[in-house]
């Protein structure tokens, strides 16, 4: 670390703690050279979450996205914005865990898929629709029978 008073490279940790938020780490530094003290802040390189759609453009990861279509699907149904919230900061994980760089946007929507089924039976039905593209009723019907199935067991 450069020292921002001296441009001197050598100095010493004096002491280093969590920043409040938990996100960093602060440490105190003091050069060896002109003896003054100065700040520097430890965090995580994140690098952005690419979603490649299906005509292959890529686009940053967006959990407003995810958020907008859940808030859709659930309206007028008793789930409260917090538990929606929580739906959308478990997915998050669940991408973040599971893929580095990239995750195909049909990833995404299967996982907003399986969690919305547990959550909401009609918002899962709504969501799959718009999702799925349903050009008849026959598809309609196909879905409704795969999520009764699933309950049953």
């Amino acid at each position: 670390m450069k020292c921002p008073y001296c441009g001197c490279v050598d100095d010493k940790v004096i002491d280093s703690r969590a920043s409040s938020e938990g996100n960093a780490v602060r440490r105190r530094r003091e050069c060896t050279k002109c003896g003054r003290r100065f700040t520097t802040y430890e965090v995580v390189e994140e690098t952005a979450l690419m979603v490649v759609k299906k005509d292959g453009r890529r686009e940053t990861f967006d959990r407003k996205k995810i958020l907008s279509g859940i808030l859709k699907a659930c309206e007028k149904r008793p789930v409260s914005l917090e538990k929606m919230e929580e739906l959308v900061t478990s997915i998050e994980r669940e991408i973040s865990r599971k893929f580095d760089r990239e995750v195909r946007s049909r990833d995404v929507g299967e996982l907003v898929m399986d969690r919305l089924a547990s959550l909401d039976e009609v918002a899962y039905v709504r969501f799959a629709s718009v999702y799925r593209q349903f050009k008849d009723v026959n598809q309609f019907m196909l879905e409704l029978r795969d999520l009764l199935k699933k309950a049953g067991k």
